[in-house]
């Protein structure tokens, strides 16, 4: 209520960036300070009786995570976990540091509930992210999203191993690590959603080596169900431990908020509500094509217990919120976990 009333009328009074590093600020100092940290849990962490769950060898206290994107360069785990998320990932996080694209980079659509980003992958690196999260004492999994380097020079052989060196340096923090292979924010604007350029790329990952941390695949929400199969079959044949669904999306289709306003933005992934039932559907057919034997990360436009109880029933073992946290607030978790503890009853 207080969010809602009194914080997010501010917030929004700002562009969607500054607010983003504003509320990134807060939750950083509160990461640093244990008493930020008690007082952050005795206002939103509630129970999380009846909801833990283990998957890929870690223990989830209850299946609500923070979605990549909130916090690329590890700054805020502690943080997360005080306001009651039960698992927290970080990134994407690249080879290379990069500032970026050219701002303004970050945009709000009320009217859809949702938001626009073209970030760019900023983040500070993997060998400066991976260290800062060394030694972290963190009671919920760690999940660590990697990507390619946002560089059009970087390609072939090169981003292969661009990537793979995001994958070393993650395996000593991560308790599962999220290979990102459809993130529309890159320069270039390509994916390693080929099925050619994924086989490549796990090739050279080689997920299922001994003593290698549980690794995801993150998939596009733009994806048809035959793509979809193909890609997950390859998945499968390198010892994928589970999928997330859904990145952000390309297209525009369906938006309440006018044609001039969207040109104006221009190109960048569209998060939010507006993808709700897109990704839903992605999730049901992970379900379908994998029979239900490997778990499944929901993810985009949860923004309720509604949207969160969609998202079980389509297949998801867990979730992960963002744009609905911007929109909604810190309350939007513990609301979730009420819902699904009374789903359970």
């Amino acid at each position: 209520m207080i969010y809602k009333k009194l914080i997010k009328p501010l917030l929004f009074k700002k562009d969607a960036e500054v607010a983003h590093e504003l509320g990134l600020n807060i939750a950083s100092k509160t990461n640093r300070s244990p008493l930020l940290q008690t007082l952050a849990s005795a206002i939103y962490n509630s129970e999380n009786s009846g909801l833990q769950q283990d998957f890929f060898g870690c223990t989830f206290p209850n299946p609500i995570g923070l979605a990549a994107g909130f916090d690329k360069n590890g700054t805020t785990p502690l943080a997360m976990q005080s306001l009651g998320f039960g698992f927290v990932e970080i990134g994407s996080i690249t080879a290379q540091p990069s500032t970026g694209n050219p701002k303004p980079r970050a945009f709000r659509i009320p009217k859809d509930h949702s938001l626009i980003n073209r970030m760019g992958l900023n983040n500070h690196g993997a060998s400066v992210i991976t260290k800062r999260l060394a030694g972290l004492d963190l009671a919920i999994p760690l999940g660590v999203n990697i990507a390619k380097t946002n560089d059009p020079t970087i390609h072939g052989d090169a981003a292969l191993q661009d990537y793979l060196y995001s994958y070393e340096k993650a395996q000593p923090v991560a308790d599962y690590i999220t290979i990102n292979i459809s993130c529309p924010n890159t320069g270039e604007g390509k994916t390693f959603e080929d099925p050619k350029a994924l086989e490549d790329l796990l090739s050279v990952l080689k997920p299922a080596d001994k003593g290698r941390k549980p690794s995801l695949v993150k998939f596009t929400v733009d994806i048809d169900k035959p793509d979809l199969e193909r890609l997950i079959r390859i998945c499968e044949d390198f010892g994928i431990a589970g999928y997330m669904a859904t990145n952000t999306s390309s297209s525009r289709e369906g938006l309440r908020t006018d044609t001039t306003t969207l040109a104006e933005i221009g190109n960048g992934g569209l998060s939010g509500r507006a993808i709700q039932q897109k990704s839903t559907q992605v999730i049901k057919w992970i379900h379908q094509i994998t029979e239900g034997k490997k778990p499944i990360i929901g993810v985009g436009g949860i923004d309720s217990p509604e949207a969160a109880l969609d998202k079980i029933e389509a297949g998801a073992d867990l979730l992960q919120i963002y744009t609905g946290l911007i929109y909604e607030g810190p309350g939007l978790i513990s609301k979730i976990k009420k819902a699904l503890i009374k789903q359970k009853a």
